[in-house]
């Protein structure tokens, strides 16, 4: 299927706002936030600190009236030059441009199933800035098969959890964690769609280098296909 098709038919699958997060929260309480390398602001922002970034985001939310902050399919940002998993000198290959959609919302928010799925797979990922506990689930349609990836959860989101375990949309996956065991990041989702989960298990690279980024763009399609975040 091409890449056109995958989109187009993954896009069907949902037909508007759809909820990733507890549904306490609306579509109008979304407000998108920019991270990438290109916002003057951030200039003023120790982005190696989980702290300061949440002090950021709240600041940002409280001046715009939103309650949940979204964003960062494909942005080129510079909180990924503090960990030595992602750093690299050549510019071309270090990975910091991101492949998922970020929902930035308190630690135990509870995070949700936008379409039904099996739990493909499941692993607490402890490098420093990696997703901390992550799922992966994996989405069947007629002839439409793809992934779903969760990260920086809570490790309690883990403990009951079994390959092959059923989940419909809308019901409870995981809940969020705190940055002592998300990868130390402000409490968020990563949320990643993926075409050939390519043997990967519980894992699935969530940021890539410029020089793998046209492979990228084509494995890993924007979420918004699926959550249509305030896109009306």
């Amino acid at each position: 299927m091409q890449t056109r098709d995958f989109s187009a038919e993954l896009s069907k699958l949902t037909s508007g706002f759809t909820p990733i997060i507890d549904t306490t929260y609306k579509a109008e309480d979304y407000k998108f936030l920019d991270l990438s390398v290109t916002n003057p602001v951030l200039e003023e922002v120790d982005t190696s600190s989980a702290e300061a970034i949440q002090v950021y985001i709240n600041t940002y939310l409280s001046k715009v009236g939103g309650t949940i902050a979204y964003g960062g399919y494909l942005e080129k940002r510079s909180i990924y030059d503090r960990s030595l998993y992602f750093s690299n000198t050549d510019e071309v290959l270090k990975r910091n441009i991101h492949l998922g959609l970020d929902i930035w919302c308190p630690q135990g928010t509870a995070v949700l199933v936008p379409v039904k799925g099996i739990v493909h797979s499941f692993k607490d990922n402890r490098n420093h800035g990696d997703y901390g506990p992550c799922i992966v689930l994996e989405h069947r349609f007629e002839n439409l098969t793809f992934y779903t990836l969760y990260g920086h959860l809570t490790r309690s989101s883990l403990s009951n959890l079994s390959i092959g375990q059923m989940f419909e949309a809308g019901e409870i996956l995981a809940h969020l964690g705190v940055p002592e065991e998300n990868g130390d990041y402000a409490p968020h989702l990563h949320f990643q769609i993926i075409r050939d989960i390519q043997g990967n298990r519980g894992d699935y690279p969530g940021v890539s280098t410029l020089q793998n980024l046209d492979f990228y763009k084509k494995n890993c399609p924007d979420p918004q296909l699926l959550l249509k975040i305030n896109t009306l």
